[in-house]
């Protein structure tokens, strides 16, 4: 590969994205219906996330995807200055989003749609998907 070569590869470069698995598919793909599927345990009626075939909770194996409300706040968060990916504007945040369904119940994901400083902590959010290929990234931007 010429220099001229890598330079292009990298300016097209685009989000890595998740390998899909039996477990975490309806994750990743429920957006394509605009829901935020989350696993659940039937035994022990909480939600967990990543998704796995098995409750990290009770061990139990009675366990499916269920659609929450994507609604929830901003635990933690911090604003991004690196473009590690040309494709990658700055300033960004990465955020930990707290779901309203179940305290506990976290995932690291990006807050859209606003200024990266207007950001704060317990800011009420909402999901919304990002397609990229096959995959529906959930993002979250600022709730009224």
């Amino acid at each position: 590969m010429t220099d001229r070569q890598i330079v292009e590869s990298a300016q097209t470069m685009t989000r890595k994205l998740p390998l899909l698995t039996e477990d975490n598919s309806p994750f990743w793909q429920g957006g394509a219906q605009g829901r935020l599927l989350i696993h659940h345990c039937a035994d022990c009626t909480r939600f967990f996330h990543p998704p796995a075939p098995i409750c990290p909770h009770c061990g139990s194996f009675e366990v499916a995807p269920r659609a929450v409300s994507g609604k929830g706040k901003v635990l933690s968060y911090t604003i991004n200055h690196q473009a590690w990916r040309p494709d990658l504007t700055e300033p960004y945040v990465v955020a930990i989003v707290e779901l309203a369904e179940q305290s506990g119940l976290r995932f690291v994901t990006n807050v859209v749609g606003l200024p990266a400083e207007a950001v704060h902590i317990d800011m009420p959010v909402r999901v919304r998907f990002e397609q990229h290929e096959d995959v529906w990234l959930p993002l979250f931007e600022k709730d009224a």
